[in-house]
């Protein structure tokens, strides 16, 4: 069921809002407006109750696919129930009928400290044919570290013709808020998250570093020539978007050909945003958080050429990962955006109507547990990473 937008309008006026715009008429109309604006409200609350019972999800099983691992980071379907799965540690792992194998061998050393490790494995469109698999991981040590993005094949068990596609510059020596998630576009290029090193925030609105960044490239590592930025000088050419803090979660929506992410804010603020080529999404320059000691951040929350997030979450939820829902295992998620989260231990649906969202649901919070990866398998079943080592499985 679709809302009217002049009602949907209403819900966004405040009670001091309405109390202000009733005041000023006469008595009589006070009345009738009084009457007007309860009724409205009404009709819409009964129209989102109606359209959720419509959309609810529901009538779903939720089982462990495997227990055991550490510190579980990314997940990708590999096969009919097989998958490849990394640990924070440096360990890439396969998992075949719910058997953990030991680890894959040649993974490349990673800077394990922190935040940092081995982090999003991704494989490529067309992996069938070319085996393609891509990994973000931390690399360095404490005084010197960056992102890193590398390609490989996985024959038996054993990782071969590495190639280093991409290093996040300038190094930081910070290990913390690398981003590192991964999306391929319809053209196979992909999108690269880079987060904006914590104690660099500075450095997202930097169009010469790399720092808070959406960075583009082909799937081969080199630079797109359509990228924004190619013919800036003093600019970084892989640079596709900018301002941003933490972007732990992205996410290419095929049908609607659009992109969105999530990140994480300070102590309020985090977000979903749609990325644009070129666009700019504020951070440290706005934002609906503050720091963690309560202090300001900035004094903006809005500012001109800056973009507005698609959905806020203040509290903090701490966004993890990213889908789009597309399949025919449950239909009344088609063309939603699912959310894991770290600190309030659920998958936030936001559901969409084109580019708006119509509502958003809490959702699995019976898992009881940080949602660090999900994705979608290939029967259209939700597949979750705990950060307790669990690889968990919703389906009807």
């Amino acid at each position: 069921m679709k809302i009217n937008h002049q009602l949907t309008f209403l819900m966004k006026i405040t009670k001091n809002a309405i109390y202000r715009l009733v005041s000023k008429l006469e008595p009589k109309a006070r009345t009738k407006a009084a009457v007007f604006f309860i009724a409205a409200q009404f009709i819409v609350h009964q129209a989102i109750a109606d359209e959720l019972k419509e959309s609810a999800f529901s009538n779903y099983k939720v089982s462990e696919i495997s227990t055991g691992l550490v510190s579980p980071w990314a997940i990708a379907q590999i096969g009919e129930n097989e998958f490849l799965v990394t640990e924070k540690s440096g360990q890439l792992r396969r998992i075949k009928h719910g058997i953990i194998s030991a680890p894959v061998n040649n993974v490349p050393m990673v800077f394990d400290r922190s935040q940092g490790g081995l982090m999003d494995l991704v494989l490529h469109p067309n992996y069938q044919q070319n085996q393609w698999l891509y990994l973000t991981y931390a690399v360095g040590y404490r005084k010197k570290n960056a992102l890193r993005l590398m390609r490989a094949k996985l024959v038996g068990e054993t990782l071969v013709e590495q190639q280093v596609l991409f290093t996040v510059s300038p190094w930081k020596d910070t290990p913390v808020h690398y981003g590192a998630r991964l999306t391929f576009l319809s053209d196979h290029s992909l999108l690269l998250t880079s987060g904006d090193g914590f104690d660099y925030r500075e450095s997202a609105q930097k169009k010469d570093s790399l720092l808070g960044k959406v960075i583009r490239l082909n799937d081969d590592g080199s630079i797109p020539k359509d990228n924004p930025f190619v013919a800036q000088d003093g600019t970084k050419p892989e640079i596709w978007s900018l301002g941003h803090r933490n972007a732990q979660g992205i996410a290419y929506d095929h049908k609607r050909d659009l992109v969105f992410a999530n990140e994480h804010g300070p102590k309020g603020g985090d977000e979903i945003n749609q990325i644009e080529k070129a666009y700019n999404y504020g951070w440290p320059i706005i934002t609906q958080g503050v720091d963690y000691s309560g202090a300001l951040i900035t004094p903006f929350k809005s500012y001109q050429g800056m973009q507005q997030p698609l959905v806020d979450w203040t509290p903090s939820i701490a966004p993890s990962s990213l889908v789009v829902y597309y399949g025919d295992m449950f239909p009344e998620l088609n063309g939603d955006l699912l959310s894991t989260t770290l600190k309030s231990r659920e998958l936030r649906r936001v559901k969409l109507d084109n580019k708006n969202v119509r509502f958003q649901q809490s959702l699995l919070t019976e898992v009881d547990a940080r949602l660090r990866d999900i994705m979608i398998d290939s029967k259209g079943a939700l597949i979750l990473l705990t950060d307790d080592g669990r690889v968990i499985r919703v389906a009807r």
